[in-house]
């Protein structure tokens, strides 16, 4: 979580006959930290080479892999949050996405879409009580994911920005995976009716996304809309996908979750 600038004067003042102590008091850092670069120096210098920020550079560029970014902003937008971890000076956020247990495969997807992003940070699984919590602290995660802000999503405005819109387009498909595996599901809708005739009994297919922003349920109906996919809303905080090629063609690469 710390930059190369920062390794290289704690490497520089260790080499001048600082102790690791009177370094980490020096600059700022943890001592495990100072103890870690001055035992591997070489990988220090080189541990953050492919994890700097793409936000924060002197010319931005857009994160990488653009395919993991978008499945994970759809997962953060739905069950994810940042928040601050320990000394507010240093700026070190955490993200943590909720997973329930009750899909393992899903919880594996997001820990490494989230390595993916930031290869030079700690993934972590925490156990909750029928969730697991999965964790990565970072100085960057609000450059990465600008929606952050206090309080719940569905009482501030959410929005995306100009450069996570261009990945949402180029990636819509996993966007929409990242969303429909947060606040999502695939189920079979059983319908009974009575009729003059008789009672009648059948069942379809359909995906449901609930969630109280109204905003992010926006977000979801135009990606729908640039792949051509029926929508409607069932209620007022919950996206319907009913009509037979709507969910064939979210069955190509949603289905359910795992």
């Amino acid at each position: 979580m710390y930059d190369v600038a920062t390794r290289r004067s704690a490497l520089k003042l260790l080499q001048d006959g600082f102790t690791v102590s009177e370094v980490s008091r020096r600059i700022g850092v943890s001592r495990a930290a100072v103890k870690e670069w001055r035992d591997d120096p070489a990988k220090a210098l080189t541990a953050q080479a492919g994890s700097r920020c793409p936000r924060c550079a002197e010319t931005p560029s857009l994160p990488e892999p653009g395919p993991d970014y978008a499945y994970l902003l759809g997962l953060y937008l739905g069950d994810g949050c940042i928040t601050p971890v320990g000394d507010p000076a240093k700026s070190v956020w955490a993200l943590r996405i909720m997973c329930a247990d009750t899909w393992p495969g899903l919880i594996t997807e997001c820990e490494n879409a989230v390595r993916s992003i930031r290869p030079g940070n700690k993934v972590r699984r925490i156990p909750c009580t029928g969730c697991t919590e999965v964790k990565s602290m970072s100085r960057h995660w609000p450059c990465l994911f600008p929606q952050h802000g206090p309080g719940k999503k569905h009482l501030r405005r959410i929005r995306l920005t100009a450069w996570q819109q261009q990945i949402v387009d180029e990636h819509t498909e996993r966007f929409i995976r990242g969303l429909l595996h947060s606040d999502g599901c695939r189920l079979t809708n059983k319908i009974r009716r009575r009729l003059p005739s008789g009672e009648r009994r059948y069942e379809y297919p359909r995906y449901l996304f609930t969630n109280e922003s109204q905003d992010i349920l926006q977000i979801l109906g135009a990606a729908l809309d640039r792949l051509g996919i029926a929508w409607r809303y069932s209620k007022r905080n919950t996206i319907s996908i009913a009509k037979k090629d709507a969910v064939a063609r979210l069955d190509e690469f949603v289905g359910p979750k795992y």
